[in-house]
């Protein structure tokens, strides 16, 4: 049974791609509806009863929010590392979480708040109707055409029997809701020269891991100018 959450935010990256639509600012610091990314993602995890989140950004977005004097939740630790890829940025926010079940969503994902609470409530119940045990649930969404997505292959029992570049209907959506014990694949990920987190839960699959899916209804994430405004749509469809 799961009693507890812990909260996480992946925000380390760049953001070269929606950097030339938002005068160079840093993507945790873009704004969708008035709000700026990071912010959004604390709010939304905190709405989940977390107990504490811990978010990484890299030092560029750390100055930044210096200079703008953004001020995070109280309950929200802010990890300054310049890791090489997000499977680093992962493996960073492992090390600040107790051993446990925690609540994790990359800075650019953008969803209506009822999708985001049935995503929790669902996988939570997956999690806790699931006798042999899973390691974890990951939110997904029908692919929409959006570029480098990571498609996922999904069992009619709901568990995901395949993550990568081979195209199916689905795509990983940016939530997920994960116990500690994959950060015990992390030396082996390294050994294998792995530089993704898409390719570390692929590993994780291939290793036996038992992941589920749970299908959200309408997900935006935030890489390109173009996705603002998708970004903003979906926010109207919470109000």
């Amino acid at each position: 049974m799961v009693t507890r959450l812990q909260g996480a935010i992946l925000a380390a990256g760049r953001g070269e791609r929606l950097r030339k639509g938002v005068d160079d600012l840093p993507k945790p610091l873009v704004s969708i509806g008035g709000t700026p990314l990071i912010v959004r993602q604390a709010h939304a995890l905190m709405s989940a009863n977390v107990e504490g989140i811990v978010s990484v950004i890299n030092s560029e977005t750390a100055a930044a929010m210096g200079k703008i004097s953004l001020e995070m939740p109280q309950n929200v630790r802010v990890i300054v590392r310049d890791t090489a890829n997000s499977m680093e940025t992962l493996f960073a926010i492992g090390e600040h979480l107790q051993p446990g079940y925690f609540l994790m969503t990359t800075v650019d994902t953008v969803m209506p708040s009822a999708e985001f609470s049935r995503f929790v409530n669902s996988a939570l119940q997956m999690l806790n109707s699931h006798a042999d045990g899973i390691g974890g649930v990951i939110g997904v969404v029908k692919w929409r055409g959006d570029k480098r997505p990571l498609f996922a292959k999904v069992s009619p029992y709901g568990t995901i029997t395949g993550l990568g570049d081979s195209e199916t209907p689905l795509v990983t959506a940016g939530v997920y809701l994960l116990n500690t014990r994959i950060f015990e694949y992390r030396e082996l990920a390294r050994r294998k020269g792995l530089d993704a987190m898409r390719r570390f839960l692929a590993l994780l699959i291939d290793k036996g891991m038992k992941l589920g899916a749970v299908e959200i209804g309408s997900s935006i994430d935030v890489d390109e100018p173009e996705d603002l405004n998708a970004a903003e749509a979906v926010i109207g469809e919470s109000k």
